[in-house]
C-alpha cells in the first residue's frame, strides 16, 4: 500500500489533488461525511479545475470552511512560458519548496498531448539527456505529477488535452508510486479522464519493475532503448550496466501487453554511433521475441559536442532496414527544438544538492 499524498509546504496537510478516488473517500469518511462527497469533489478539481473550496456549491459552507482550513489543492506555479515556431509550448513551473520542473504542451490537428515529468532532475545519467545534467534532486508528488495536467488546461483555453506522455523529466519507474497514484487518478472517470490508451510511460529499462508496473497500472509502455548491444548502451545508458539488454528483453517478453497492443521502442539515432545497417538489422533480431513497433529519433544535437544528428538519408536507409523484416518503424519529428522542448531537452536550473 503507498503512502498516502500529503503537501509539501505544509507536511501533513494533505493535497487532494493528488488523492485516488480510494484515498479520498478515506480522508472523507475520516472527517465524518459521506464518502460520496470524495468523487463531488474529484470532479471538482480535475474537471472543473477549481483552485479553492469557493465554487464547490454542492458542498455546504461549513464544509468548505473545514476543508479549506485541513486541506490543500496543490498546483505549481508557472514561471516561464515559451513557444516554438511550430506551435509547442514549453512552461517552467515553481514548485512549493522552489524546486523547478518542465512540462510540453504538444498540439496537434485532432488531439492535444501533454509531456509530463515525474522528478525535479534524474539520477539515470543519459549521456543522450540534458535533465542528466541536473542530477537528481527529488521525485514528485502525485499531485505535482497531476498538477501539470491540471494547470496546462487552465493555462491554455480550448485545449483539448487528451494525451499524456510521461517523458518530461525524471525516471517514471524510480518514482513507482507516485507515478502509479497519478495514472489512477487521471484515468478515473472523476478524475481528469484521460484513457489508458492515451497515456504512455517511458522508461529508460529499470527491467525488475517493468513487468510490476504492467500489472500494476494499464497503460502504453514506452523503452529508450537507444543502441543494440551492451557496449554502446552502457556508453550512453548507465542503467543497462545494472539492466542489460537481454535482462531487459526477458522483462518485455513477460510483459502484460494488451491483445493487439504493442511496446514502443524508443531509438535515438546518434550518427555514427548507432546508426549502421549492421545495428538495424541486429534491432531487428534484439526485438524478434516482443511485440514492438520503434519510434526512430534522430539525435538533438543542438547542445551536444559530442554526438551528432544523422542525416535524413542515413534515418531513411535504417528505417527501410526495419520495415523490410516487417518492423514497423516511424521516424518521428522532433517538434520544439527551437525553445529547447525536443526529447532529451528538458532541464531547470535545480542542481543536486552537494
Amino acid at each position: 500500500m503507498t503512502e498516502p499524498a500529503y503537501n509539501l509546504e505544509t507536511g501533513a496537510c494533505p493535497d487532494l489533488s493528488g488523492m485516488t478516488i480510494d484515498e479520498m473517500e478515506t480522508f472523507f469518511h475520516s472527517m465524518g461525511q459521506e464518502k460520496y462527497r470524495a468523487a463531488q469533489v474529484m470532479r471538482w478539481i480535475h474537471q472543473g479545475l477549481a483552485v479553492s473550496y469557493d465554487p464547490m456549491t454542492n458542498l455546504s459552507k461549513k464544509l468548505r470552511e473545514e476543508l479549506a482550513s485541513t486541506a490543500g489543492i496543490g498546483r505549481p506555479t508557472v514561471i516561464e512560458t515559451l513557444e516554438s515556431k511550430d506551435g509547442v509550448k514549453k512552461f517552467l513551473f515553481g514548485l512549493v519548496d522552489g524546486s523547478k520542473i518542465e512540462s510540453v504542451y504538444i498540439p496537434n490537428e485532432d488531439h492535444d498531448t501533454l509531456c509530463v515529468s515525474t522528478q525535479v532532475g534524474c539520477a539515470m545519467g543519459c549521456k543522450i539527456c540534458r535533465t542528466a545534467e541536473m542530477g537528481f534532486v527529488r521525485n514528485l508528488t502525485s499531485g505535482e505529477i497531476v498538477g501539470q495536467l491540471l494547470e496546462l488546461r487552465r493555462q491554455v483555453p480550448g485545449s483539448s488535452i487528451t494525451n499524456v506522455v510521461f517523458m518530461g523529466m525524471g525516471e517514471p519507474l524510480a518514482n513507482f508510486d507516485n507515478t502509479v497514484r497519478a495514472i489512477n487518478i487521471m484515468t478515473n472517470p472523476n478524475g481528469p479522464q484521460i484513457s489508458w490508451r492515451r497515456l504512455t510511460v517511458s522508461t529508460s529499462g529499470l527491467a525488475p519493475r517493468i513487468i510490476e508496473f504492467g500489472k500494476t497500472v494499464r497503460i502504453k509502455l514506452a523503452i529508450s532503448l537507444n543502441a543494440v548491444t551492451d557496449e554502446t548502451r552502457s556508453l550512453i545508458m548507465p542503467i543497462n550496466t545494472k539492466y542489460p539488454l537481454g535482462e531487459l528483453i526477458e522483462a518485455l517478453r513477460h510483459y502484460p501487453l494488451p491483445k493487439r497492443d504493442r511496446i514502443t521502442i524508443e531509438y535515438v539515432l546518434i550518427k555514427g554511433f548507432n546508426d549502421s545497417d549492421a545495428d538495424a538489422r541486429r534491432l531487428v533480431k534484439l526485438l524478434n521475441p516482443i511485440r514492438a513497433k520503434v519510434n526512430l529519433i534522430p539525435f538533438n544535437d543542438e547542445l551536444s559536442t559530442e554526438f551528432k544528428t544523422p542525416e535524413p538519408e542515413r534515418v531513411a536507409a535504417f528505417q527501410d532496414i526495419l520495415m523490410s523484416k516487417s518492423l514497423i518503424a516511424i521516424i518521428r519529428k522532433s517538434r520544439g527544438r527551437d525553445i529547447l522542448a525536443a526529447c532529451g531537452q528538458l532541464a531547470s536550473e535545480n542542481r543536486r544538492a552537494c
